[in-house]
């Protein structure tokens, strides 16, 4: 039995609900084309529990939240393909530049541990990518924005190393410039739903050689 994390959707977003991307910012949000990073990861804190995923599955008043991380490796990012030995069904097959999953109660634990007493959202993508990825040398991670729909979290790591798959039978991966992405979907490839909704806003999530300077 699988327990997941939900907020209720009014909590999250007790002004609007959010269609596609959203980007966050740091101060208040002054209008509905962006959402507080700073309000939003309060009431994942403060609002969130867990409940079993079937019935998460039957509750559209609660919003699953799930990391979603893209992998950026200089100018490129990591595209994956699930394979038919791994993962859901209905992702088999489909191209996707993110990687993630549920928010599991051992999340809340490992956040707790790292200082995040509430917000589980952190160690969940930590997790996520540990499982998915051999990551080498440093990296770093930001929360950018959310999808809606399941409230996908959108982080960008940036590794100044390499990065690989680490279950090769279930999952194949490849590093691409945004431009070979596009070119992909131009022709057709099997995108996942929340990798086309991000493709059009590539430029303006990745790290850029200038915000890497400032940080």
């Amino acid at each position: 039995m699988e327990f997941v994390y939900v907020v209720p959707r009014t909590a999250l977003f007790p002004d609007f609900y959010p269609h596609g991307l959203i980007r966050f910012q740091d101060a208040p949000a002054a209008e509905q084309s962006c959402v507080s990073r700073l309000a939003f990861e309060a009431s994942i804190a403060r609002d969130g529990f867990f409940v079993e995923r079937s019935v998460a599955e039957r509750t559209p008043a609660w919003k699953q939240v799930i990391p979603y991380t893209l992998v950026q490796c200089g100018e490129r990012i990591l595209l994956t393909r699930r394979t038919k030995q791994g993962g859901e069904a209905r992702l088999h097959d489909k191209h996707s530049i993110g990687i993630g999953g549920h928010i599991n109660p051992v999340d809340l634990e490992e956040g707790a541990r790292a200082g995040d007493v509430r917000n589980p959202l952190p160690a969940g993508a930590r997790r996520e990518i540990d499982e998915e990825l051999d990551v080498r040398g440093t990296y770093e991670i930001r929360s950018v924005g959310l999808i809606a729909v399941h409230v996908g979290v959108v982080h960008v790591l940036r590794v100044d190393g390499a990065v690989e798959v680490r279950e090769r039978e279930q999952l194949e991966g490849r590093l691409v410039t945004p431009a070979e992405l596009r070119e992909l979907a131009e022709r057709g490839a099997n995108l996942e739903t929340w990798t086309k909704l991000l493709l059009p806003h590539l430029e303006g999530l990745l790290f850029t050689p200038m915000a890497v300077a400032n940080r």
